[in-house]
């Protein structure tokens, strides 16, 4: 029955603005009976998430201070043109043609600069040699002068000492000879060749006196000229001496000397 009514006025003429009204206010009508529908649903509504807002400190560089404005440059008047002077063309030299290598020949200068640097090294070590032999001779030359020297100075001290008791020795020989006389002396028989050739000459005789003042083991020193020996020995053997006492007793003495000397009146 509704068809019939609406249909009815789309027959008319005159009724099309007003059905375009009429469909605009039922789809209205629809939408918001939906709507009701809806919001009488029993579901409830979930609650919205509450909103979080979020910032960020963030530090920006110092800005540069601003750069001076660079002074414009001042136009200069155009120079006054001169007249072009034409280049000359570059020489091209022709690039030198390298000799050929010759290899033999660089290896015998080679081997002649090893062998020069061969010779002289041996030259320094022959001189760095004769130099260590020259240095060790002239230390071998003063250790024997040093030597030398102390041993003669050894040599001079020990014959000044030997001749410092040899004089000891005769000065207590003269001084025992002179305080120890004979107390009979018989003078020798001068030799007849001796007497004939008209020699003369002195004769010392060395003997020991016993505790009875005898003479032992008469001895003719060198000195004694050979035709004098016998006469001097024998005339000794009748000497006759007063015994020496020591802590009031006799002792021998040894190493008397006595000299004869035979001169031609």
């Amino acid at each position: 029955m509704s068809s019939l009514i609406l249909a009815a006025p789309f027959a008319r003429p005159g009724w099309q603005p007003h059905l375009r009204g009429i469909v605009t206010s039922v789809a209205l009508h629809a939408l918001a009976l939906a709507l009701l529908v809806q919001g009488f649903s029993p579901m409830p509504e979930e609650p919205a998430a509450p909103m979080t807002l979020r910032t960020q400190l963030v530090s920006l560089p110092t800005p540069a201070p601003p750069a001076p404005p660079t002074p414009e440059p001042v136009a200069q008047p155009p120079a006054p043109s001169e007249p072009a002077t034409p280049t000359p063309a570059p020489v091209v030299e022709p690039e030198p043609i390298p000799p050929a290598v010759d290899e033999a020949a660089l290896a015998r200068k080679r081997i002649e600069r090893r062998q020069a640097a061969e010779r002289e090294r041996q030259a320094r070590e022959r001189q760095r040699y004769e130099q260590r032999e020259r240095e060790r001779q002239a230390r071998e030359r003063a250790e024997a002068q040093a030597r030398e020297a102390a041993e003669r100075e050894a040599q001079r001290l020990a014959d000044q000492r030997a001749a410092e008791a040899a004089a000891r020795a005769e000065a207590e020989r003269l001084a025992a000879s002179r305080a120890y006389e004979p107390i009979r002396k018989t003078a020798p028989d001068y030799p007849g060749r001796a007497l004939d050739k008209r020699i003369e000459g002195d004769c010392t005789v060395r003997y020991s006196v016993d505790v009875q003042g005898r003479v032992q083991n008469p001895e003719a020193e060198a000195d004694c000229h050979p035709l004098f020996i016998r006469p001097s020995l024998a005339a000794a053997k009748n000497f006759r001496y007063q015994p020496r006492m020591v802590d009031g007793r006799p002792v021998a003495v040894p190493n008397v000397r006595n000299t004869f000397h035979y001169r031609i009146q």
